[in-house]
């Protein structure tokens, strides 16, 4: 709003709502605010080390170079003030005065028109009266509300257009819930196992297509991830997101995160996989990798292999794993037989030796007992293949990794991982 829709909105007034009322009369004397604006000079010739010059981009040291100067033309002023002159700026030798009008002692000055008088018009005078916002807009000497580039009415720093996003998301009835029921279902069975587990959300980069989230108390599943995009430097996409009350929502994903970030509960939950595979980012500066702990399932046509579900590999190497097992079919370890690679973890600090004893101890009865012939004859019990769920396998490198397998044990009766006693 300029000053002429202002002043136009004062004239339209008729009950006076907006009349400005005569400002009462100021507690400080005439002396106190005097000594009080002199000590602006001061503090600004403390802080910068120089005395306000006529700067007229800063129009707080152009008004105290003027008040300066007002002051050392007035030698009654000067007088008054000299208790107050730490930095000399006042010097009375070089300030002339009328000897037909002496400067009165304070006492004498009583009334408004004599302090006026003792002081001058242009600094320290009696109050002046505003009846209306006109007065304000009249006596506005430094231009500060007129309509040019400093005035007040031009706002800097704001935008003109603030950008909206395309589309607000909102929940809707999820007509095709029974597509993800039984997701849930089964993401609740498996936090009662332990094979998930709950852990705080800490950055947006964890929100992913096939997770899960709990937002405001209500699992949520992430259907669908849209198409990337980067702006400011911040990715964003348009998600599916399928809550367990039977509602969807195509939410943004940042939109998502800032979300779970301001829900205290808000929380995510990660399988198996991704347990594992965080434990691994909690490595230190000082830890020494020492090589990869992998999973592998043979690809066997023996019958007797072939024929065995659950069978899976838990090797250590010090090179990358493909590498390790690209002459698997003619090494008796991997059962003279192609393998595929399920999954592979980078290990520090493990000790390779301790390896095959703590998995043997763990699994017990579930190693796999089975002779296997090289291409020259010799015979060899091949060892680290044992049989149980993919999942369990995977926790049982979790616990390997971060030292707590000693605590457990594999029921092969129940094919779980139980605490020992």
């Amino acid at each position: 709003m300029d000053k002429d829709k202002l002043l136009k909105l004062l004239e339209d007034d008729d009950l006076g709502i907006l009349s400005v009322k005569a400002k009462g009369s100021a507690a400080l004397s005439a002396d106190d605010r005097l000594v009080s604006s002199f000590k602006e000079v001061t503090d600004f010739v403390k802080q910068h080390g120089r005395n306000p010059e006529a700067n007229k981009s800063n129009m707080l040291e152009f008004r105290l170079h003027s008040r300066l100067a007002g002051l050392r033309n007035n030698r009654a002023k000067a007088e008054l003030l000299q208790p107050y002159d730490e930095f000399g700026l006042l010097p009375l030798t070089n300030i002339s005065q009328d000897a037909s009008a002496p400067a009165p002692c304070p006492e004498e000055a009583t009334s408004a028109d004599d302090q006026a008088q003792r002081y001058g018009e242009s600094e320290v005078a009696q109050d002046k009266v505003y009846q209306s916002l006109k007065d304000i807009f009249a006596d506005d000497d430094l231009g500060i509300l007129d309509d040019g580039p400093e005035s007040i009415f031009r706002l800097k720093n704001v935008p003109t257009n603030i950008e909206m996003p395309e589309k607000i998301a909102q929940r809707k009835p999820c007509k095709d819930f029974a597509n993800f029921e039984h997701l849930f279902k089964q993401c609740h069975a498996e936090l009662a196992e332990g094979i998930r587990e709950v852990r705080s959300f800490t950055g947006e980069q964890q929100i992913k297509e096939g997770h899960f989230f709990v937002l405001h108390g209500v699992m949520v599943y992430v259907a669908e991830v849209g198409e990337k995009e980067t702006k400011n430097g911040k990715v964003n996409a348009r998600l599916r997101c399928i809550f367990e009350n039977e509602t969807e929502s195509n939410m943004l994903l940042r939109s998502l995160a800032t979300e779970l970030y301001k829900d205290e509960t808000g929380r995510r939950i990660l399988d198996h996989h991704d347990k594992a595979l965080e434990d691994l980012e909690l490595i230190k500066e000082d830890d020494k990798q020492t090589g990869y702990i992998y999973i592998l399932r043979s690809l066997s046509k023996q019958p007797e292999i072939a024929s065995i579900a659950n069978l899976y590999k838990i090797g250590y190497s010090t090179t990358p794993v493909e590498e390790r097992v690209k002459n698997a079919a003619k090494e008796p370890t991997y059962l003279m037989a192609p393998v595929k690679i399920v999954t592979a973890f980078q290990c520090y600090n493990l000790n390779p030796q301790k390896l095959e004893h703590l998995l043997h101890t763990f699994f017990g009865t579930a190693c796999l007992a089975v002779e296997v012939v090289d291409t020259e004859g010799k015979k060899s019990m091949p060892r680290e293949w044992f049989i149980a769920p993919l999942h369990v396998i995977e926790t049982t490198v979790e616990l390997l990794i971060n030292g707590e397998i000693v605590h457990y044990k594999y029921d092969q009766q129940t094919r779980t991982i139980t605490p020992r006693k």
